[in-house]
């Protein structure tokens, strides 16, 4: 896997390392565990050199925090460890998360507050706030954060969405109503960094989803069958209640895009950064395949 790591960032690829989703059990009972574990990270998958190396000489370009259980002890931590090692580095490292559209997120939304990160993908499925429920679809919230609260003011805002109806229990619209969510948010929001599809699989048994919505972007909206989204005026906050799991836990699929999967508790990601218009556009097929992210 190693030398398919390399061939990916030799073509301009950025491979980043997933931890926790759906399924997982993840957590840190102190600040001093999760930079113990920073460290183990740094030392055998990014810029370090001690301890096993699992992709031998290959680096990593970063990693990605994917947490949905659990208490959000220590993450704000383990970012901060990571950044420290990586400070003065001529390579860069890029940290993102992919927290729920309630805001703030359960989870990670203190570490959001507390540490830089370089984007958010936001999850708008399985939630109040999908892009099923245009009324409740709360970017601007989003927005709002990110250029007042977020640790890192330039931190760039995805929309997630579901590639297919398969893809999430709720939240899916076809590509055109995606495509206008799009546009809306490059009108409108100078935070939107692009959209973040759940899953690459899926996507591309979907007529290549994919595709439509990254044309869209770039020259027009496809045809849509679904309303269109309304603007998201101000901040509002989550109902009373606690929003569903974001993403269906028996869903097991395999990447098309990538040579190989796995099941390891710390999967791999693929990023693609391209251009569209004035906003940063990453593509990310992860390899047990649940993202791709443009």
């Amino acid at each position: 896997m190693a030398s398919q790591i390399e061939t990916c960032q030799k073509n301009g690829k950025i491979v980043t390392l997933s931890l926790g989703g759906a399924d997982a059990k993840p957590g840190f009972s102190s600040d001093s565990q999760a930079e113990a574990f920073a460290d183990q990270i740094w030392n055998s998958f990014l810029g370090g050199s001690s301890g096993p190396r699992p992709f031998g000489n290959a680096v990593l370009d970063g990693v990605d925090l994917d947490i949905e259980e659990g208490a959000p002890t220590g993450y704000a931590a383990f970012v901060n460890q990571i950044r420290s090692h990586a400070k003065g580095s001529t390579k860069r490292f890029y940290i993102t998360a992919a927290p729920q559209c309630p805001f703030p997120d359960a989870n990670i939304g203190q570490a959001l507050n507390d540490a830089s990160f370089d984007a958010v993908y936001v999850q708008f499925y399985n939630n109040y706030c999908g892009l099923d429920q245009p009324k409740e679809y709360n970017f601007a919230t989003w927005d709002h954060w990110a250029k007042t609260t977020s640790a890192n003011k330039d931190i760039k805002v995805y929309i997630g969405a579901p590639a297919s109806k398969d893809a999430a229990g709720t939240g899916y619209v076809d590509a055109g109503t995606l495509a206008d969510y799009g546009k809306q948010a490059q009108d409108t929001w100078s935070s939107f960094g692009g959209v973040m599809l759940w899953d690459v699989s899926l996507a591309v048994a979907n007529n290549n989803f994919h595709e439509a919505i990254k044309s869209s972007l770039s020259k027009g909206a496809p045809p849509r069958t679904s309303n269109p989204p309304s603007p998201d005026p101000a901040p509002r906050p989550p109902p009373t209640g606690s929003p569903a799991p974001s993403e269906p836990k028996s869903k097991t699929t395999s990447a098309s895009e990538t040579a190989t999967s796995t099941k390891s508790a710390v999967p791999v990601k693929v990023t693609v950064p391209t251009r569209v218009g004035k906003n940063i556009v990453i593509e990310v097929p992860r390899v047990d395949s649940r993202f791709f992210r443009f």
